[in-house]
């Protein structure tokens, strides 16, 4: 049983090391953020008005909100050998709502200077067609072109420089206490996010590989 919760500012590279964790230990990786999107071009009324009044204005999705679509989610069958959550909790409040829900083994949070994210975000892309992200660190190989399906490749505006800056101090104000909260609870990992995706990887699987050893 894996229960996880990957924290770090936006453009640490969470999302990419919650695919290769789901990939390597087969539990579903869980984005609030995709959700959202997704719900958002798909025209849902809450997905739509979670877009235009917060996310895509840089501002957190209400807790209430947030934590109602989390707990639908884990209720379902692929969660029960144990999930990836990325991009929640955000808020202490939000903590403390997960811990009714479920219980965390691992917090990983995944550490970068605020120039490198900034980098990191404002050159980020996103298939129109089939959502793969790519960036610094994964560019696709055609300029503006998706690898996998061919789509034309977009900046989503939570990823354009101005919001970028409100998103980051939105995590020092609201996110950031969760690292005091879970180092608390004994159960929060540190990994340097400067480092090559699978160098960071490595890391993370030595925490899990590690900590499992020794329960």
């Amino acid at each position: 049983m894996l229960r996880i919760i990957l924290l770090g500012p936006p453009g640490t590279g969470k999302g990419t090391q919650a695919e290769l964790i789901s990939k390597k230990y087969g539990i579903p990786h869980i984005s609030t953020g995709e959700i959202f999107r997704k719900a958002a071009m798909e025209g849902s009324k809450i997905g739509i008005e979670a877009k235009e009044k917060y996310w895509g204005k840089g501002k957190l999705v209400p807790d209430e909100i947030t934590v109602k679509l989390v707990e639908e989610r884990l209720a379902k069958k692929d969660c029960k050998n144990g999930f990836i959550l990325d991009g929640f909790p955000r808020t202490v409040k939000q903590a403390e709502a997960l811990e009714k829900i479920a219980k965390i083994d691992f917090v990983i949070d995944i550490e970068s200077r605020k120039e490198t994210i900034i980098r990191r975000l404002t050159s980020r892309r996103q298939c129109l067609k089939c959502g793969k992200i790519y960036g610094i660190d994964m560019p696709p190989k055609k300029e503006g072109i998706c690898d996998v399906c061919g789509g034309k490749l977009f900046q989503r505006e939570d990823d354009k420089i101005d919001v970028v800056k409100k998103r980051l101090v939105e995590y020092e104000e609201k996110t950031k206490p969760l690292i005091n909260y879970y180092k608390k609870k004994g159960n929060l990992f540190t990994v340097n996010g400067e480092q090559s995706i699978d160098k960071v990887f490595e890391e993370i699987c030595k925490i899990l590989n590690k900590k499992n050893l020794n329960t």
